[in-house]
């Protein structure tokens, strides 16, 4: 592909009359790669009618520099390029540059091209396989005094498309016929399989000068393509373009006159050196041997200066000759074009084509009959296709500078994007940072005398001990911590073949009731609770329950909770201070239709640590990474001063999606986040979760893009009604706009779904905002976990920990990178912790009901 996907809106010709108008100033080109070398500036004018103006230099391409080093050829394209700013006094200028460069290349960016081979006369050491912007920019930098930023380098087909599409918005093929030949062409994406996206059109340079390197050809090709191409520079290669391009016309010419001669047709059979020299007759004098009128003539004293003597007969054969190879050429050179002219009207599915076709190139400019041969061919291969042919008349370099100025508006475009996206940036430093900051408000939390006001709280969660297999029973479990309550009945097998079943049934909690009062909310859970018994058929039996309450709570013991504050949206009145536990058994009271025994009151990060501890006994941590954040871990009892004992392990709730309230990562929150958590329903507090759950990454999505498009840089400028609406982002689209295996298309439906029409380059801007809030939210949650297990290795009092942490949430679970950042940001800040992650199944129902479980076992063992 010759142009970067992101300027394809820019070479589309179906787009190019609503492309916004060129960036005024001055920009510079270099053309390298006929029989000359062109540096040139172009002066936009913004004066509504897009007008240019053009001046340009031609410098000689001496054969030890085309044929000599890498860093010659440079060298001498930054002298020449030095000489031309001299000229026209812009050696003082900071300039952007676009480079012609007519060879093939691989381009991966519009400023970046390895060259794949040499062609034509070029054969210069060390340049292949090599990137040819970045040998330009370093010869460039050894001329302190002039100030040159190269934006674009573009083959001197797609330059003369854009030239003559300057002109003609029905431009969209370019074609070459000079010392070389190639074409390129305006490509549906979807066809493109090497560059993502299948929305517009693309300008592909064809390189087909290549055609029949594989043997495709070998039934046109003759003798004498044969005896040219082993005398060539690149034998077995480039074999199309030794049969049209002017660098081997005149030659092919030579070879059949000397067969000719030899044979006793020409010449009276003398052959003179001139002959026998290679490259004698050049494509200048095949050009004057065909003129219409004096071509005779001109062939009579063309022959005489090579020592051949010609009669008149000598003069028409040879003329015949002359012919006969350049309107192959032409013949060639049109079934080419037609094949392509063909795909375009095939593409664009209609019965008869319009199209123009650019064309520049030294053979179609001077030769006197070619330009008309290759019209009449292309018309007759190509009946449906109304073609006009534009002669480009100030060369593909004009078109180099074109693609240079919108890449420089896009450049400068893309800093703006650059600036936006570079606080989500974080290094490993500031990663660093927030391990040592989240560490030091462990330890607070911890601590007595500061764990009133420390921001993790570190809340003992009253469980002192994991499963050991011997649990067994009916248990109930509830799970409130999102929009969605479930209950569940879980039935645990032990001995060797162990088991845990489970039934449940999800119940939604409408917003009235997430925001109405406390009474009310408990009085829906237990409205669920009876439901589900009755669904269940168990409404008489009196089963140990386990209660996961997915929010800050302060235990005195495992069955007792008081609610810190509520997160995730909820608001119920009159909880906030209350013991959860006693509301819920005042609501089965105030029922009065069944009775429970509530064994144990859990938050889904305990319940998944259990999970995974039931598989794993080095399960000591739990993590969710979901609609909120949050961390739990078996702790020593000495360190827990709030507790009374030092013996054994308790774990610990540490709720550390408040770390930050305090302030103290500050220097990492952006201005979007401010906006989102001054929107929340608890502004000022769960700053960390603010940037790391999904429950909010979705709106400091939607922060940046109305920041975007107040730039100017999304949607056309216009902020939509639904770009408005609070909440319209949802961590499920985050997941789906950053999947690997999404198309550009699919990025854009999904976009249009959510009411936003969006183009598909405001679908890799949308992808890359996604992205970088989503990457920094796995790095931030990876730097607060390993500040976690670096405790634990401490705590265990050795050089190199292996632990197990037990995951839930939706956010690792379904995004396509967070669980990858991750484990990637764990391992980088702390690399003597061998971590395991193990996902969790269902940690918030079979955690409570195995938390209930242990509770029992271990309350009938303190009775013994």
């Amino acid at each position: 592909p010759s142009c970067e996907f992101l300027i394809g809106y820019f070479v589309s010709r179906q787009n190019f009359q609503h492309v916004q108008t060129f960036p005024k100033g001055d920009f510079l080109a270099v053309d390298l790669g006929g029989s000359q070398f062109r540096a040139l500036e172009v002066k936009v004018f913004n004066d509504g009618k897009q007008s240019s103006q053009l001046e340009s230099k031609f410098y000689p391409t001496p054969k030890e520099v085309i044929q000599g080093s890498g860093t010659e050829l440079f060298n001498y394209v930054a002298d020449c390029l030095l000489d031309f700013m001299e000229s026209k006094n812009l050696q003082h200028k900071k300039l952007p540059l676009g480079f012609t460069f007519s060879f093939p290349c691989k381009q991966t960016k519009l400023e970046e091209g390895a060259l794949l081979a040499w062609t034509k006369h070029f054969k210069v050491r060390g340049v292949q396989g090599t990137d040819v912007v970045s040998s330009l920019r370093k010869a460039l930098q050894k001329h302190k005094d002039i100030d040159v930023d190269v934006l674009a380098m573009v083959n001197d087909t797609v330059g003369t498309m854009m030239t003559c599409g300057y002109d003609d918005p029905h431009c969209e093929v370019g074609l070459i016929i000079g010392t070389g030949t190639n074409a390129c062409y305006m490509e549906e994406m979807r066809h493109i399989d090497l560059v993502e996206g299948d929305e517009g059109r693309m300008c592909i340079n064809t390189e087909w000068g290549a055609f029949g390197d594989d043997g495709a050809l070998d039934d046109l090709r003759t003798e004498f393509d044969r005896e040219l191409d082993l005398g060539s520079l690149n034998p077995g290669k480039q074999l199309f373009e030794k049969m049209i391009s002017s660098l081997y016309l005149g030659e092919l010419v030579r070879l059949i006159l000397l067969k000719m001669t030899k044979e006793g047709l020409l010449f009276n059979g003398k052959v003179s050196t001139a002959l026998l020299t290679k490259d004698k007759i050049e494509m200048k004098h095949v050009c004057a041997m065909e003129k219409y009128k004096e071509g005779l003539s001109n062939t009579k004293e063309i022959l005489t200066e090579l020592n051949l003597f010609p009669s008149e007969e000598d003069c028409i054969a040879v003329q015949h000759v002359c012919t006969i190879v350049s309107f192959r050429s032409a013949n060639l050179c049109a079934a080419a074009l037609a094949a392509i002219l063909t795909r375009l009207r095939e593409n664009k599915k209609v019965l008869r084509l319009r199209t123009t076709v650019g064309i520049d190139g030294g053979l179609y400019k001077t030769h006197p009959q070619y330009p008309k041969r290759l019209h009449k061919v292309v018309r007759r291969l190509v009946p449906n296709c109304d073609v006009r042919f534009l002669l480009s008349q100030s060369g593909s370099a004009k078109g180099a500078a074109m693609v240079t100025a919108v890449a420089y508006r896009l450049a400068a475009q893309r800093k703006q994007i650059d600036a936006v996206l570079a606080p989500f940036l974080l290094s490993l430093d500031t990663l660093r940072e927030v391990k040592n900051k989240m560490r030091a408000e462990l330890e607070y939390g911890l601590k007595r005398e500061t764990q009133a006001s420390a921001t993790v709280k570190m809340l003992p969660t009253y469980v002192c001990g994991t499963p050991d297999g011997t649990e067994s029973g009916k248990f109930l479990a509830l799970d409130l911590g999102g929009t969605n309550f479930r209950v569940l009945l879980v039935k645990i097998r032990s001995g060797r073949r162990r088991s845990v079943q489970m039934y449940n049934k999800i119940f939604a909690i409408p917003l009235e009731i997430m925001q109405g009062t406390g009474e009310e909310l408990f009085d829906h859970i237990v409205q669920c609770i009876a439901d589900f018994l009755e669904y269940m058929g168990i409404k008489g039996a009196r089963l140990p329950l386990g209660f996961t309450f997915s929010f800050p709570c302060r235990q005195a013991s495992i069955d007792k909770g008081t609610l810190v504050g509520w997160t995730k949206g909820f608001k119920a009145t009159d909880c906030e201070g209350e013991d959860v536990v006693d509301m819920l058994r005042e609501a089965i009271r105030r029922r009065n239709e069944f009775d429970l025994d509530i064994v144990a009151v859990v938050n889904d990060t305990v319940g998944t640590m259990m999970t995974c501890g039931y598989e794993d006994p080095n399960c000591e941590i739990g993590l969710i990474a979901g609609t909120g954040s949050n961390v739990c871990y078996m702790e020593d009892m000495k360190n827990i001063e709030i507790v009374e004992g030092n013996e054994g392990k308790m774990c610990i709730n540490t709720e550390w999606g408040g770390f930050g309230d305090n302030g103290c990562i500050d220097n990492i929150r952006t201005k979007y986040d401010i906006q989102v958590d001054e929107g929340s329903l608890n502004a000022g507090k769960q700053r960390y979760e603010k940037m790391t759950s999904g429950m909010y990454l979705g709106e400091i999505v939607r922060q940046i893009l109305i920041d975007l498009t107040k730039q100017g840089l999304l949607f056309r400028g216009q902020i939509s009604e639904s770009l408005r609406k609070r909440g319209i982002f949802e961590t499920k689209f985050l997941s789906q706009i950053e999947s690997d295996r999404l198309a550009l298309l699919q990025v854009r439906r999904i976009l249009q779904q959510l009411g936003l029409d969006s183009t598909c380059e405001d679908s890799i801007i949308v992808k890359e905002v996604c992205g970088a809030v989503s990457r920094r939210a796995a790095q931030l949650c990876g730097a607060g976990l390993a500040a976690i297990v670096e405790k634990k290795r401490e705590n265990r009092g050795v050089e190199h920990l292996q632990i197990t942490v037990g995951v839930d949430g939706t956010l690792y679970k379904l995004h396509p990178h967070f669980s990858r950042v991750l484990q990637e940001t764990v391992r980088e800040l702390a690399p003597q912790c061998d971590v395991t992650f193990m996902l969790s199944e269902d940690g918030s129902g079979k955690g409570a009901a195995l938390i209930t479980a242990v509770a029992k076992r271990l309350h009938n063992i303190g009775r013994k």
